[in-house]
């Protein structure tokens, strides 16, 4: 493991006794500020039973979307819109990872296993499991503190040895990801070092803020200002509940042979205005790029989405996000608040999710209609001091000079610190903190965030989109239009 991850912590197995009470897990994600990870809250979780073999016979043979990459050492990121597609069953991708006879692992017979790897990422348990809808009981968030909260509300990932999601930061909410199957390695970056990842929306997904880096192979030459980012590099165990804080930067990769993990999105309060700047990104995006390459979306659209939605669909959906945002201002200002609690950090008991759009998703449901939130927001006591120990473990930056070298993982049992809570360097008193609108973020003397290397004599549509949909740029329009609205 590299220096600065937090070291395994194996589930007890048959556990009954959690470190924490559902209100008390609460109360600590609720003060969190930084990624950490929770043992044994999932020990007795039936979903923890959920590998592959298991969920091979549970499907019984339904077939999956598997987005393909090749192993390499290329030092630019591979985007989805890069990466091949196939459909196959789980005893396919059984049968491939396993390096058995080609002729059983039908769409992957002509990927080599050892060149390339696969993902079936981002499937919803509510449509993978709509025939079985008794399995949503085993994934039990309840127990932190989200009553109702189960596999319903949960994502399933499904990957080979090398499979990655490329280094982005969530809009919405923050995130609890359950590991279930072998382990993950995650590249963490706090909010403030949003300009040392040159932000990008292309290729464009809602939700979804891409880094034009290459975390793990960096070209340092085009990016200069990403050896000032802070990686925080943790490897996530079976039985481990790891937290990621609202607009944290991540890169995951899969790194033994069979990984699956499950993941649920919380809402905040602050994702009313976050909406709305996702959809100022997409009215933007989809007008520029739309009049650049007139019924061609491919090469700039993510596969997540649908299709290039119409400039009058993207101002409705833009108009509800922005009456939705509105409405919960009048009615916060009615309801008393609880002491202590924080805009950003209160979650909604409401259904709408993170509004990533599945290929299958009928697209007036998602984009022309606002979401419906249920504006109570759950209070939660916030916490003086967090009990970080061998039931929570804090994930601290580590070196960016040992991040660069790309330093392997090593034996899990000798990487507790004295007290058994973190390995890594403590954040540098003098390090400035804030959010990734951070007005350092938007421009830096004498080099440009919308810029990298040599100055270019010839700007093109994505150059401008990444200079006019910064995140900076874009929270200030939305602040704008609010303004504008609220009169």
């Amino acid at each position: 493991m590299a220096a600065g991850a937090a070291a395994p912590e194996p589930s007890l197995p048959g556990s009954k006794i959690k470190p924490f009470t559902p209100e008390e897990a609460k109360e600590i994600l609720m003060s969190l500020k930084t990624p950490a990870i929770f043992c044994n809250m999932a020990s007795d979780w039936p979903g923890l039973q959920w590998n592959v073999s298991y969920l091979a016979k549970l499907l019984g043979g339904k077939k999956i979307l598997f987005r393909i990459g090749k192993k390499d050492v290329n030092k630019a990121p591979l985007f989805e819109t890069e990466c091949s597609y196939t459909e196959a069953t789980l005893e396919e991708f059984l049968a491939w990872s396993g390096r058995q006879p080609s002729r059983s692992s039908g769409p992957f017979c002509d990927y080599d296993v050892c060149q390339y790897w696969t993902y079936a990422d981002y499937k919803y348990i509510a449509r993978l499991f709509e025939d079985k809808p008794e399995h949503f009981q085993d994934i039990m968030w309840s127990d932190f503190g989200f009553p109702g909260r189960n596999g319903k509300e949960s994502t399933l990932w499904i990957g080979s040895s090398g499979a990655n999601t490329p280094c982005h930061l969530d809009s919405y909410g923050c995130n609890l990801v359950l590991q279930v199957q072998g382990r993950k390695r995650w590249h963490l970056f706090p909010p403030e070092d949003s300009s040392f990842l040159y932000p990008t929306r292309i290729p464009y997904e809602e939700s979804s803020v891409f880094s034009r880096v290459n975390v793990v192979n960096p070209d340092l030459k085009n990016f200069p200002q990403f050896k000032k980012a802070e990686a925080h590099i943790v490897t996530l165990a079976p039985g481990q509940v790891l937290f990621v804080p609202r607009h944290w930067w991540h890169f995951v990769e899969c790194i033994d042979p069979i990984t699956v993990s499950i993941n649920s999105w919380i809402e905040l309060d602050a994702d009313h205005e976050a909406r709305v700047e996702e959809a100022v990104t997409r009215t933007l995006i989809c007008a520029i790029k739309s009049a650049e390459h007139p019924g061609a979306p491919h090469s700039w659209l993510n596969p997540t989405e649908v299709e290039v939605t119409s400039h009058e669909t993207n101002l409705q959906y833009l108009s509800g996000a922005v009456s939705a945002y509105l409405e919960h201002q009048k009615i916060r200002k009615i309801e008393p608040r609880a002491c202590g609690t924080h805009d950003a950090r209160e979650t909604l008991e409401g259904q709408c999710k993170r509004r990533k759009i599945q290929v299958d998703t009928e697209l007036e449901d998602v984009i022309s209609k606002p979401c419906e939130f249920n504006l109570i927001g759950i209070r939660a006591k916030r916490l003086e001091k967090i009990p970080f120990g061998q039931s929570l473990l804090q994930v601290l930056p580590q070196s960016q000079e040992t991040n660069l070298t790309g330093t392997t993982e090593c034996d899990n049992d000798n990487l507790l610190s004295e007290n058994n809570t973190h390995l890594g360097k403590s954040h540098d008193a003098g390090r400035e903190s804030g959010t990734y609108s951070d007005s350092r973020a938007l421009l830096e003397e004498n080099e440009p965030s919308c810029s990298a290397g040599s100055p270019q004599t010839v700007i093109s549509t994505n150059d401008l989109l990444d200079c006019v949909l910064n995140p900076q740029v874009v929270h200030l329009m939305a602040r704008l239009l609010l303004e504008r609205a609220s009169v």
